[in-house]
């Protein structure tokens, strides 16, 4: 059932449509249609008059007239709402209505003038006078509706009046009392009808507003009474609401004293309504460890008249704590913005604060065990890598004597194991790291047909030794030089081709290398195809898990950690690209690397170690030799016997420093583990005390970044690590010994400047 606003709503609308152009004309058709007869009263009337004063046939005669101007005007009027529906325009609805008006109106002048005509004495005026004066009446009443008809109507009316005057002063043969009296007469008809039109018209318009505020009025009271209907359900569903809500549920005053409260209130807190109303909430809940500064943004809030949310530690009425999430909203006057009041919901969050600790203490947890396995793989990696120094080393110095070819055998032997361990601890440390998300990609610019060129030379030794092809295919379109990680790409590569030559035993291997531009940097391809043994397609998803290969046969005969794709894959995702893979068993594989590389800024060479050292600009130089391992000594020492320097030797950072002020060596080898002072202490003492500073380069088994971070932070210029080949050694020696002169004691240099530099 409809409401009331809606009905009156409805009748508006309804309303307001009767009175638009296209109501009105609808209204004055029907109402000449439905007040036909009474329009024809006036008509029997003249006939009548006329049967008697003049003959029957004059008065049949004029009601003939009268009966087919109406029935002309009916005729379209009756049409007018079906056209209307069918969607005729108004206007042109109103000019044919209007002249249909017109001719209606015609034929009643027409047997007025008949009248005056057949009966010309003074009987004959007076009749037409009087059936004129309300014949004009009668057309007077459509003005409202359509004014146009009314409007033609009446015009032929007056016309037809001036011209039965005129026609009587002719037919007098002057200006005679009988035609003063028609004159007046014609006057008074003239002032009676303007008076009762100028009635009709102020009459409707007053009647068509009031009716109009009147339907405003109760439109507005039902909308109120609505409103008010919707206030006191919505006030009783709140009511109810709030009663049983879960959460507790405060009314309070202005003033911020309770009124009224819920029973979840009671229940959690404790306080019954009696012993809070009249009360502030914070009398009764507050305690020892309730937080003043959240108080008193409530009551600061409350003073403005703003909502605020915020958590709080409340007591009950027991003594025992509980935590809520307050929201605190003020109820304003809607006319002036006066508080009327204050709402305040409380959720009991307790649990949820409990949770949030051990949340975070399983954080800080979980922080404290990373940190605990990050210097627990520093602490292994540095002492691992140290007797591993030696053995490599040693292998190294054996391998260059003279031994028999046994001897050299087992020598090829011990160094390919020592190899192959160093590997493996360096694959544990890098899945390490890239699992915990750390950075590991340090990019520069370098030249990519150089990386390229010495991957292929240290592989072409293992392709040839299998009698494998070992093939590379560039496009015309690589980059030159590009900016990135060259090692890491490096290392990819070495990893995905290694792979490659492993498991393919007859046929080739080869590499070939794309580029694409993509957003001002470059979208480089390496596919790696070999015509090895191949992977099934089920087991495909599973040879880039960490410590897994494609089965376990594999595992066994070719041996390997299973963590070498792995890190290639977590290194090109670093890089921007990733690793995708097909392949069949028995028909090979092929590896597509993509990564992202940016491109050089200016085409300035980037600093580089040389490829060979320079014995010349060793000549006559001082290497202090800061080493606490007595083998990793006298490895050293082996390796730079053959050359023309001075070598010294300190077995821990204190001796450092001293031997460093009193020899003012050139060149420092500093090892960063060292008893009763570190390489990081004994380089910031060094640089602060030393006269002649010294060219510092860092000996470490630790590789990872923090680390070489840290040494040029504190001062280094060059960072070596273990295992320590000789190679390496004379590069960084000969490096150091070409760098500008030594500096004067200072400050250690910026981390960032130092870190640029290496």
């Amino acid at each position: 059932m409809p409401s009331e606003t809606a009905i009156l709503e409805e009748r508006l609308a309804h309303f307001d449509w009767r009175n638009t152009p296209e109501g009105l004309v609808q209204r004055y058709a029907l109402g000449r249609v439905r007040y036909f007869g009474a329009r024809q009263v006036l008509a029997l009337v003249g006939t009548v008059v006329l049967f008697v004063l003049d003959s029957p046939i004059s008065g049949l005669f004029v009601l003939a007239a009268v009966l087919i101007g109406e029935s002309i005007d009916l005729g379209y009027l009756r049409r007018v709402p079906r056209r209307l529906r069918a969607g005729a325009q108004v206007r042109n609805v109103l000019l044919v209505s209007a002249l249909t008006g017109l001719i209606q109106s015609a034929t009643i002048a027409g047997s007025i003038i008949s009248a005056w005509v057949v009966v010309p004495d003074e009987s004959g005026s007076a009749f037409a006078l009087i059936y004129l004066t309300g014949a004009a009446m009668n057309a007077g009443l459509v003005l409202p509706y359509h004014r146009l008809g009314g409007s033609l109507r009446l015009g032929v009316f007056a016309l037809t009046a001036i011209g039965l005057l005129v026609a009587g002063i002719l037919r007098q043969d002057g200006f005679n009392q009988r035609v003063f009296y028609d004159f007046a007469a014609f006057s008074l008809m003239v002032y009676m009808v303007y008076s009762y039109l100028g009635h009709v018209i102020t009459t409707h318009v007053k009647q068509t507003g009031n009716n109009r505020n009147l339907l405003l009025h109760s439109l507005k009271l039902a909308r109120i009474n609505q409103e008010l209907e919707e206030q006191q359900r919505e006030a009783r569903n709140l009511a109810l609401v709030a009663r049983r809500a879960n959460d507790s549920v405060l009314m309070l005053d202005p003033q911020g004293r309770a009124t009224w409260v819920n029973n979840a209130f009671q229940e959690t807190s404790g306080f019954t309504l009696e012993e809070i109303r009249g009360k502030r909430p914070g009398e009764l809940l507050t305690g020892p460890e309730s937080s003043v500064r959240a108080m008193r943004e409530i009551d600061l809030a409350m003073r403005e008249g703003r909502q605020i949310r915020i958590k709080l530690q409340q007591y009950r009425k027991d003594g025992s704590s509980y935590w809520v999430d307050t929201n605190i909203v003020p109820l304003l006057d809607k006319l002036d913005g006066r508080l009327e009041g204050i709402v305040a919901i409380e959720r009991d969050i307790t649990e949820s604060i409990k949770h949030e600790e051990e949340l975070a203490r399983a954080k800080r947890a979980a922080e404290k065990g990373e940190r605990a396995k990050a210097q627990f793989l520093a602490t292994m990696s540095h002492e691992i890598r140290t007797p591993m120094n030696g053995i490599i080393g040693m292998t190294d110095l054996l391998s260059e004597s003279g031994l028999d070819r046994e001897s050299r055998h087992y020598i090829d032997t011990i160094r390919t194991s020592a190899e192959a361990l160093l590997t493996i601890i360096n694959d544990i440390l890098d899945f390490s790291r890239l699992s915990a998300g750390k950075p590991s990609t340090h990019p520069v610019e370098f030249d990519l047909d150089e990386v390229i060129e010495g991957v292929i030379d240290l592989l072409t030794p293992q392709a040839r030794k299998k009698r494998l092809r070992l093939q590379i295919d560039r496009m015309s379109d690589l980059p030159r030089r590009v900016v990135g990680d060259d090692g890491r790409l490096r290392q990819i590569l070495l990893n995905i081709i290694g792979n490659a030559i492993k498991f393919t035993a007859l046929g080739s291997v080869s590499l070939t290398v794309s580029a694409r531009k993509e957003q001002g940097a470059w979208r480089l391809f390496f596919e790696v195809c070999d015509t090895g043994i191949g992977i099934s397609e089920t087991r495909l998803d599973r040879i880039f898990d960490e410590f897994a290969q494609a089965d376990a046969e594999t595992t066994r005969k070719f041996g390997g950690t299973g963590l070498g794709l792995s890190i290639s894959r977590l290194l090109a995702r670093e890089m921007g690209g990733d690793i995708s893979v097909r392949s069949n068993p028995g028909e090979g594989s092929v590896f597509t690397v993509s990564v992202l590389f940016g491109t050089p800024a200016t085409a300035s060479q980037p600093a580089t170690l040389p490829a060979e050292p320079v014995p010349d600009t060793l000549a006559g130089k001082v290497v202090l030799v800061a080493e606490d391992n007595r083998t990793n000594r006298l490895l050293v020492r082996k390796y730079l016997k053959d050359e023309p320097i001075t070598l010294l030797f300190a077995a821990n950072g204190r001796q450092a420093v001293d031997m460093t002020c009193a020899h003012k060596p050139d060149i420092v080898l500093m090892d960063m583990a060292m008893p009763e002072m570190d390489g990081i202490a004994a380089t910031l003492a060094i640089r602060e005390t030393a006269p002649v500073q010294p060219h510092i380069v860092a000996l470490t088994a630790n590789t990872f970044a923090s680390d070489r971070a840290a040494c040029m932070a504190a001062g280094m210029d060059g960072f070596l690590p273990k295992p320590l080949r000789k190679r390496d050694l004379m590069i960084a020696l000969s490096r150091a010994a070409g760098a500008p002169p030594p500096r004067e004691n200072g400050p250690p240099k910026p981390p960032a400047t130092t870190a640029g530099a290496a």
